[in-house]
Formats: C-alpha cells, structure tokens, sequence
C-alpha cells in the first residue's frame, strides 16, 4: 500500500508519500480499500501539531474517507467483503488502504458515491449536532453562519434549511456569498467589506439571529456575540482564522445567551448510542435529498499537499476530496 506519512518535526514539510507495510487487521476490525478521503480543517492542524488530536509521529493523516471491505478481522459481524463504508477513523484517510474498526464504519447504499460519502460523516454530523442537538433549533429561527463557504459551513446551511429556520450566511467575499445564495441561503453577509453587525441589524430589524454557528472564532466572535438575540445560542465549533477569541462574560448575561461548546468527536466516543442515531437521521436526510455533500474540487491521492495549501488559502467552497 502507499500513504501520505507525517514524520518528525511536525509540519506540511514533513509529509511524504510512500510505499508502506499492510497493517495488521486485529479482532473487530476492517481492512478498507479508499476510494477518496476529503479533507477537513482539523486535519490540516492534526500535521502542524496545533489541533487537540496530538498522534505520535510516524502517521498517516486524514480523518474520513470511504472505500471497499477487502478483509474482515475475527469477530466483526454485519460486514462482508466488497461492502461499500464510510468512515470517520480520525487518522489513516491519505492511504490506498486502511484498518479501521469495525464499529466505526458506516454502511453506504449503492447511489451514495464514494467521493459524496467520504465528505459527509465530520461535517454533517458536527453541523447537526451542533444546531439541533446543543442548540435545539426550532423552526422560524434565524441561525447565522460564519465561515459558511467551508465544510461545515455548507453543512450547516443545509442542516438549519432543513429544519425550517431562516439562514444568513457570512463570509468572506462576494463570490462566496453568490455560491452560498445558490445553495440556498436566505441571506448572505460579505464580512469581508461589510460591517457584520451593522448587516445583522439591518437583516434581523435589530433582534439579531437566535443561532450562531462559530467555526471561525477570531476577530468575528464578538462582534456576532454582540448581536445574538435574547436568548441565543451562540455555538463554539473551531478557530479555523487561528485565533482563540476572549469574550466579555458580561456578554451572555445581558442578552440571556448561551455559550455552547460544540466537539462532535468527543460526542461520538461518549455517547455512542445517540451518535449512531444521529448518522442514522443523517443518512435518511441524504437518502431524502435534504444533505448533499458540496464538493469543490477533486484531487489525485499523491496531490495532499496542493489541497492543504488551498485549504489554508481558504480558496474552497465546500470540501476537497482526494481519490485514488
């Protein structure tokens, strides 16, 4: 097999792609052959060293992928070989070949593409955790957005469509916004020449979105917390611009709001039961036409880098995918 192995020290540098033993396959396991893997945000932070996932050099990054059961180790039931899964491994993604445990991985029907299926499980999951499970979104809400052109974003867009609310996407340039008005937003924010509040006023006649989707963090957290409705939710998904924000506890106080901590991975480890119900209600929503994974652009598997060099550049709409 061949794999994109992150070496020590740590850093996009240290990538190389090369030929590597087959794992073993232990109990409760299946050897998977990728079809494609999609790139996430975290990854690229797994490789640097600065996400809270901090594996021990050698590794294979890549959190998702989908693929082919070629072996099933002893005592794995409900799977036989040739069976198309998804799966969110949290590391091994950027491979030919990959083990994975069984309990993990996610039966896909035959009109659920290998490219489609590989971009679903982190972001759909996170986005709906996030909006219906932490923040029990209710229908005629306004849920704003931000850094809604990424993963998540296009996620979240889709998810808080679903469930009735009203969505203002915001990001970073008026292309952006056009592609997300395509995809069926309300609204859309370019708080890259705009003022995000003063927009929030204007398009929620000043009571400001019942719901706020956060993977940015930085310098937007607290001009949006500053605008939440009375009692808002403000959701802490990521930090993709880099910086932990700090904000006024004053803040939640006067508006009544809530600040909710969003880690769908830590989610899935504790509460493994509601997690597979969740993947359940996800795939029924894909098979209903509601979560159609937006893919931006597919790359060759030996092309990581040229993909993490655009993800850091945040020149994507949606998600990369790499295929072998």
């Amino acid at each position: 097999m061949h794999a994109w192995i992150c070496d020590h020290p740590l850093g996009l540098d240290a990538l190389r792609w090369t030929e590597c033993p087959t794992p073993a396959l232990p109990a409760g396991h299946l050897r998977v052959r990728i079809h494609a893997a999609s790139i996430n945000f975290p990854d690229l932070l797994i490789v640097q060293g600065k996400y809270q996932l901090k594996p021990t050099p050698p590794f294979v990054p890549g959190l998702e992928f989908a693929g082919e059961v070629l072996e099933l180790g002893d005592g794995v039931k409900g799977f036989k070989p040739g069976d198309r899964v998804a799966a969110f491994g949290g590391l091994g993604g950027f491979a030919t070949e990959v083990v994975v445990p069984a309990a993990l991985a996610l039966p896909l029907p035959p009109a659920f593409g290998f490219e489609a299926a590989s971009a679903f499980i982190c972001t759909y999951a996170t986005s709906h955790h996030a909006l219906l499970d932490r923040a029990a979104l209710q229908p005629g809400e306004t849920v704003l957005i931000l850094g809604a052109a990424g993963g998540v974003g296009t996620a979240a867009l889709q998810i808080a469509k679903a469930a009735g609310a009203r969505v203002i996407a915001a990001a970073s340039s008026a292309a952006k916004c056009e592609r997300l008005a395509a995809l069926g937003a309300d609204v859309t924010i370019n708080y890259g020449s705009e003022d995000l509040r003063e927009a929030l006023k204007r398009l929620t006649g000043g009571a400001g979105p019942d719901v706020i989707y956060d993977p940015v963090g930085g310098d937007l957290a607290e001009p949006a917390f500053r605008s939440i409705a009375w009692r808002g939710r403000y959701l802490v998904v990521g930090f993709a611009q880099g910086q932990i924000p700090a904000l006024p506890l004053n803040l939640p106080l006067l508006k009544g709001a809530s600040l909710v901590g969003v880690f769908w991975g830590e989610f899935a480890k504790r509460e493994p039961a509601a997690n597979r119900a969740l993947l359940n209600t996800l795939m029924q929503g894909q098979a209903a036409g509601h979560y159609r994974p937006v893919i931006d652009s597919m790359l060759p598997m030996t092309e990581l880098p040229t993909a993490f060099a655009r993800l850091a550049a945040r020149d994507v709409v949606g998600k990369l995918v790499l295929t072998t």
